[in-house]
């Protein structure tokens, strides 16, 4: 495995790090530490990647691999340190790994273990010294971590520290502190955690703090879930893990996501970290059958480090928020291993199909098909018809048993009141058959609860038959 980038590395170092944290089962801690060393020269900054996770973990960096030349090579010289410990082990194992070495004859140098003197823990650390900036590093990390937030692992608190004295004379002191520790956190699933935590990131954007402009509260954001697995191994079990996040502004004048703007970004994360955007994802994505939630796709743009949807039509205040968590989940008591994921085009679309289809049976009226959008524009004329029959009826009891039906009252006759009713009756018809999942064939809904009772009333002007009445077969 080979990193173009610095940034790289430490999302790999991170998500590694969060997968002994699952392993352990335990409550656990991930902390990264940036140190300025004044005393080397060129000045360098020590990254402290820490966990308190499943150790002694030295083969997962068997097979990293970094640039020999170029910008990567100017800023890091390839040297990792790292300190690893089971909890039955009785010292902490220390090794030296240079990642410029060819990845075959590569081995690690041990180095002088420390004893634990019978204190039980387990845990890592890995560590490198960079020529960088400690603003610029803080930012950076910070950044991933607020990211890698929205996958709200239950037993891990993280945390970024930095401090040192940087080159502009500016001492920093900055903490990023995010406890997972809930009750809730630990009995919900990680798909509902995974959807809890994309609507956190679209409450504030990405950033550290709410935005009050778009979103006043939690309640205008509604959200749907979809999850496949597929076994293909002894020790892992491949996951693909959707959640849909869909919020209608309230302030169109004073919002973050400009005028017009109702592209939906697709971010996605493999083996619990973010991760660029890759051709198989970007056709996955266009595998879906979009126009069954009422979307028309018109292109989809790999943007690196998410993919941006473009839709034919969609409100102005419509906004659409997907992402997907692709990653190998282990068995019981299994020890963590390197493990190359690959995207499958097949299972990433079912996914997101799925987190579509649990949007829409739990909030009716959403994502309707492209077919009934188009039937139900005629509710209000059809329902203005039906009001008609129904009010200039000659026959008391036939206008009785109307109202009845409809759940009216005699003195709710009124035109409007009557149009109204019928109208949304029609409407919840049509969404409720839309829920349908697709292939399968069941009796259509009924407009009326006792629809299949055949009404008729004959009086000396009109004649009425309303007889298992479905507008989804006019």
């Amino acid at each position: 495995m080979e990193f173009a980038s610095l940034q790289d590395l430490y999302l790999h170092l991170i998500s590694s790090a969060i997968r002994r944290c699952i392993c352990s089962e335990r409550l656990c801690r991930l902390s990264v530490l940036l140190q300025r060393s004044p005393a080397s020269d060129p000045p360098l900054v020590r990254i402290s990647i820490s966990d308190t996770g499943h150790g002694n973990c030295i083969q997962e960096f068997q097979d990293l691999k970094c640039p020999v030349e170029g910008i990567l090579a100017e800023t890091w010289d390839g040297i990792v340190y790292v300190r690893t410990t089971n909890i039955s082990d009785p010292e902490i194992s220390c090794y030296q790994l240079n990642l410029k070495e060819n990845v075959t004859t590569r081995k690690p140098i041990r180095l002088p273990s420390n004893i634990k003197h019978a204190v039980k823990f387990s845990g890592t650390e890995v560590c490198l010294f960079v020529s960088e900036s400690v603003d610029v590093l803080l930012a950076e990390i910070n950044c991933l971590f607020h990211q890698i937030l929205i996958l709200k692992v239950p037993n891990i608190a993280m945390e970024v520290v930095a401090d040192g004295q940087d080159t502009s004379g500016s001492l920093n002191d900055a903490v990023f502190l995010e406890n997972l520790f809930s009750g809730s956190s630990f009995t919900a699933s990680t798909l509902d955690l995974l959807k809890l935590g994309l609507e956190d990131f679209v409450l504030r954007h990405g950033s550290s703090s709410m935005c009050n402009s778009c979103f006043p509260n939690r309640d205008e954001l509604k959200s749907g879930g979809g999850m496949v697995c597929e076994d293909k191994h002894k020790i892992t079990k491949l996951v693909v893990e959707a959640a849909v996040v869909i919020g209608e502004i309230s302030n169109l004048t004073n919002n973050c996501f400009g005028a017009g703007c109702s592209d939906t970004k697709v971010l996605c994360f493999k083996d619990f970290a973010p991760c660029s955007i890759s051709e198989a994802f970007l056709k996955a994505l266009t595998f879906i059958d979009w126009k069954r939630h009422g979307l028309t796709l018109e292109c989809a743009i790999n943007q690196r480090r998410h993919a941006l949807l473009k839709w034919e039509q969609t409100p102005l205040s419509f906004h659409i928020h997907i992402v997907v968590h692709y990653y190998h989940k282990l068995v019981a008591n299994a020890t963590p291993v390197v493990q190359q994921t690959r995207f499958d085009k097949k299972l990433i679309s079912k996914a997101v199909q799925l987190a579509l289809e649990d949007f829409k049976n739990k909030h009716a009226g959403f994502l309707l098909s492209v077919d009934n959008l188009k039937i139900s524009r005629f509710a209000p004329d059809l329902a203005k018809a039906m009001a008609g029959l129904v009010l200039y009826s000659n026959d008391m009891d036939f206008k009785k048993e109307c109202l009845a039906i409809l759940g009216l009252q005699p003195h709710q006759s009124g035109g409007e009141v009557v149009e109204e009713t019928i109208k949304k009756k029609i409407i919840s018809v049509i969404e409720k058959n839309d829920q349908r999942p697709q292939g399968i064939k069941e009796v259509a809904h009924l407009l009326f609860k006792d629809g299949r009772q055949k009404l008729q009333v004959v009086d000396n002007d009109n004649e009425y038959c309303m007889d298992d009445f479905d507008p989804m077969n006019l």
